[in-house]
């Protein structure tokens, strides 16, 4: 219910673009990177935040039904319209602006194309909105800026303003509605402006509203516009490194997506795993437990994975979730590891995700349900003396992204929880007694995993960082 003090907030995702650039003949915003479109990350965004009333998406023409799928798939609950957009961006603007009525309203218009917009820069946005009715959001430039000039032989260097007066324009670009509407309505009406340098939303208000203040909300490096096929490459990374966040859960929330399901945890019977078990039993969900230890069933031998996912099946007629905390970490060089050492590794921390993973999936896609893996801070960069432990983790992350995208048509989600430092036997046993207070406790990492469990993500690495 929105405030009767405040103005609706309508998200306006751009859509339009075909890709040309990245070398594509369908939208680049329906270019997959970590497990999902380019699209489905920005209206993730937009959908699940909490100061967004409403979203409406222009979608390049002909590619209309293939957005209302993906919106059908998610289950967004805020994006009320897909509608076509026109043959170029101010047409496509034009027809947003037209649709939404004559109700005024705060409208943030966002490049679908820039995927790693940060919920922080939204909330920003629409505190400027109550003091301007015009914002843009830009960063400081890092490069020098020269203004060109055709020479004899080539550009030649005209001018080099001030760095520190420049700022690379980013988006959302805000307004009130009515103003960029206005705006708009002037420069439709001007012969000149299709030939005009600058046709950006803000550009248009200042040039056709020069009265009318923009105010600058601070965007972020990560926050690029995939145009060009290097921008593909860097997003996918950005994505794989971003320290990713679940939304925290209430008590109604966990009872509500745990009671009656089946939930299978490998590695339960300590650590984070036992854990999981033991919030997820609270939470009336029908916890199975398997492990080395607890029943002889190893994660690196797949018949056994596969027998107790069929026990698990045949008791319960189902299964919902399906966790794997089961890891070994053998320190020292790998010149001086053993065969078994490395046998171990590979198999408990690699061989074991993908036994469970290929033998989960079938009872994951009848409910759809989610898989979830942990990998370790040390899958960014490999470190010495722990070699084959990063290595493995590493190549969880990648067959986490992986699994999503495989899976997505099916419905079936798939994520990686990445724990800083934890409390664990395993890595008590590899690092000794470490000073208190300086690692996660294992029930603060289930806790994570629940949310994850319960969100809408995949494909995700999600970080669960020490409160400090």
């Amino acid at each position: 219910m929105i405030a009767e003090s405040r103005l609706r907030r309508v998200g306006v995702v751009l859509a339009g673009g075909v890709g040309q650039r990245v070398g594509l003949n369908t939208p680049k915003q329906l270019l997959k990177i970590a497990g999902k479109t380019i699209l489905e990350h920005t209206l993730d965004v937009f959908d699940g935040h909490p100061e967004i009333d409403e979203v409406v998406v222009l979608m390049a023409p002909g590619f209309v039904a293939e957005a209302e799928e993906l919106v059908r798939k998610n289950g967004y609950t805020k994006v009320g319209r897909v509608l076509e957009g026109g043959a170029s961006r101010t047409e496509t603007t034009w027809r947003a602006l037209s649709a939404l009525g004559e109700q005024e309203c705060d409208v943030l218009l966002h490049d679908a194309v820039r995927p790693l917009i940060e919920p922080r820069i939204i909330s920003e946005c629409v505190a400027a909105l109550e003091r301007y009715e015009a914002v843009e959001v830009a960063i400081p430039s890092s490069d020098t800026i020269v203004v060109a000039a055709p020479g004899p032989r080539g550009d030649i260097i005209r001018d080099i303003p001030d760095r520190s007066r420049l700022r690379r324009g980013q988006t959302p670009q805000c307004f009130r509605l009515s103003v960029i509407r206005a705006a708009y309505e002037r420069a439709l009406a001007d012969p000149e402006f299709p030939s005009l340098p600058t046709t950006d939303d803000c550009g248009v208000v200042l040039r056709y509203l020069p009265d009318v203040p923009i105010y600058i909300v601070p965007g972020s490096e990560h926050n690029m516009k995939v145009t060009h096929p290097v921008d593909v490459f860097i997003a996918d990374k950005l994505f794989q490194l971003a320290e990713n966040t679940a939304p925290a859960l209430d008590e109604e929330a966990y009872r509500a997506g745990l009671a009656g399901r089946t939930l299978v945890v490998f590695g339960g019977s300590y650590g984070i795993g036992a854990d999981i078990v033991a919030l997820a039993r609270g939470y009336g969900a029908s916890v199975h437990s398997f492990s080395r230890s607890q029943n002889g069933v190893r994660v690196e031998d797949v018949a056994a994975v596969e027998d107790a996912l069929a026990r698990v099946y045949a008791e319960t007629g189902r299964i919902d979730y399906v966790v794997n905390t089961a890891g070994v970490l053998h320190m020292g060089k790998l010149g001086e590891s053993g065969q078994h050492t490395i046998e171990e590794t590979i198999g408990v921390n690699y061989l074991g995700p993908v036994n469970i993973a290929r033998a989960s999936v079938k009872y994951l896609m009848e409910t759809r349900g989610h898989l979830l893996l942990y990998t370790s801070s040390s899958y960014t960069r490999g470190r010495a003396d722990y070699s084959l432990y990063s290595s493995t983790k590493a190549a969880v992350v990648n067959l986490t992204q992986a699994l999503a995208d495989e899976w997505a048509c099916q419905g079936v989600r798939v994520n990686c929880v990445n724990p800083e430092r934890t409390a664990t036997p395993m890595r008590l046993r590899a690092f000794g007694d470490e000073p208190a207070g300086t690692l996660l406790s294992p029930a603060a990492v289930a806790r994570t995993s629940l949310d994850v469990l319960l969100s809408r993500l995949t494909g995700q690495v999600v970080d669960v960082r020490l409160s400090r």
